[in-house]
């Protein structure tokens, strides 16, 4: 009897943990309909905003564009004619966060159990990646281009100008950064609602 409870209750915390990692939205192009759908996402995003001062409509667009709200993301294969050489980068998960960054933000915020495919972790992630980007190279917050920009070239690639000549990154920041203000409209019509 007490074995069939444990049993039961590891497959109950299995399958809450479960939640907040693989229920991708149906429709990621409506930020509402992303926090009606999975209403936890939505109560990660407004903790996130809360601790790091980041609009939340920012690194949702972002992890869109990362993820498109897959839980276990993967950079592609490389192959050498049908041999797998392995993946370009460790970058995983949610956020698509490398191994090294993911220690620092481990470290430096104390949450040393953090998972890149759980959705908190990983909004709470990028909330400190764009906090922090407001300190390093002065860019607000609320600047999803150039905050994604950050994001994808790391605090020195940007300001070094290793954007500049990656014209298909610019592209793509302007897609994050319309995004992200779309996001913002939705999210207006909707945040009393949640």
């Amino acid at each position: 009897m007490l074995l069939r409870s444990l049993f039961l209750l590891m497959l109950f915390l299995l399958s809450a943990c479960s939640s907040t990692t693989t229920n991708r939205p149906d429709n990621p192009e409506n930020i509402c309909d992303i926090f009606r759908q999975n209403s936890d996402w939505y109560d990660a995003a407004k903790n996130m905003q809360a601790r790091w001062k980041v609009p939340l409509t920012v690194p949702m667009a972002m992890m869109y564009q990362e993820s498109s709200f897959k839980h276990d993301a993967k950079p592609p294969m490389d192959y050498f004619l049908f041999i797998p050489l392995g993946r370009r980068s460790s970058a995983y998960g949610y956020a698509q966060v490398k191994d090294e960054v993911w220690e620092d933000y481990k470290n430096q915020t104390g949450n040393s159990w953090a998972d890149r495919d759980d959705f908190a972790d990983a909004i709470d992630f990028m909330g400190w990646y764009s906090y922090k980007t407001s300190r390093v190279n002065k860019i607000a917050p609320s600047d999803a281009y150039n905050q994604y920009l950050n994001y994808h070239e790391g605090w020195g690639g940007f300001r070094r100008g290793t954007q500049n000549d990656k014209r298909w990154l610019l592209k793509t920041s302007r897609v994050v950064e319309a995004r992200a203000k779309r996001y913002a409209t939705q999210f207006k019509q909707c945040r009393s609602s949640l």
